[in-house]
């Protein structure tokens, strides 16, 4: 057997990689055992709540009765912040990616990314005490005018603490998020390729539409996702901006509101007992569920779309 060159042998490993990878493998490991911690729990404690009486679930018959509406409420407050926050982030994430002049690009993006540092309480007093009021002359043409559409069919909330406004305040919230990763996965598109498309005579939009979208597609839904499930596990602001009357309406501009999940149990959790807190850990597991099979659905779709490229 002839010996194999020194050049072509296997580098040996220095302490420093094996430590960097036993560390990472490691923080993997505890994430892992952290989400199933969580799990466990939650199943534990959750479970008895199967068997409790009206009396323990709000006057609802069983515990389907009583969380679905909280999951309607927690999936169309979220629908509605994603519809709103989406193409204002994708534009803002262009803008200071492809428009603006480099010093307005850097103090815009300085600008966005500090609405993440903004405590979700203080969002909910602004909801609560500038929005809501400047919303109620809206939601009162939208009823008198459009109100034969049954989103908007009224009557209109004379507080303007809607499920409309709640999911407005999170769209601001879920803002940065979306914004702030779409503008990092717009300046890594290969800068040959927006040039190819700009010297065969594109535009600057069909360069971003033919050179930027496609390559952008998968970062774009992460962006997406990991908004959608910001705004399926805020708390504070939800619960101080939307009055909820626990029911399942399409109607978003009246003052009977579903609630979501996290609110209902921030709301409800200090004063219940008994099978009611075991009621709401188990709408916590729901909430769990319903969170990881979005990001789990969010996966799929990137890693698809990153092995069709």
């Amino acid at each position: 057997m002839t010996d194999i060159p020194l050049e072509v042998r296997s580098p040996k490993r220095r302490l420093g990689d094996l430590t960097f990878g036993a560390t990472a493998r490691g923080a993997g490991l505890l994430i892992l055992l952290a989400l199933a911690g969580v799990a466990v729990f939650l199943t534990l404690k959750g479970l008895p709540a199967l068997g409790a009486k009206s009396a323990d679930l709000d006057a609802h018959a069983n515990f389907a009765a009583y969380v679905w509406p909280l999951v309607y409420g927690t999936l169309i407050s979220a629908a509605l912040a994603l519809l709103v926050a989406t193409p204002l982030a994708i534009g803002v994430a262009l803008v200071v990616s492809h428009y603006a002049p480099r010093r307005m690009a850097t103090a815009l993006g300085y600008l966005i990314d500090l609405l993440a540092a903004v405590p979700s309480v203080v969002y909910g007093l602004w909801g609560i005490g500038f929005l809501s009021p400047k919303l109620v002359p809206i939601y009162e043409w939208l009823a008198d005018h459009v109100g034969w559409i049954p989103l908007f069919k009224g009557p209109a909330s004379t507080t303007g603490r809607t499920i409309l406004t709640a999911s407005i305040v999170l769209a601001i919230m879920i803002l940065p998020i979306v914004t702030a990763i779409s503008r990092e996965v717009f300046l890594q598109t290969p800068r040959l390729q927006q040039e190819a498309a700009l010297a065969l005579g594109a535009t600057r939009w069909e360069t971003i539409r033919l050179a930027v979208f496609p390559y952008a597609r998968s970062g774009i839904v992460s962006a997406v996702m990991l908004g959608l499930g910001r705004a399926m596990g805020e708390t504070m602001a939800v619960a101080m901006v939307l009055s909820a009357s626990g029911i399942v309406s399409v109607n978003l501009i009246s003052s009977t509101n579903p609630s979501t999940i996290a609110a209902n149990i921030a709301l409800k959790f200090p004063e219940s007992s008994g099978l009611s807190v075991n009621a709401l850990i188990l709408s916590g597991l729901v909430l769990f569920v319903i969170t990881f099979v979005v990001n789990f659905a969010a996966r799929a779709i990137v890693s698809r779309r990153e092995v069709s490229r």
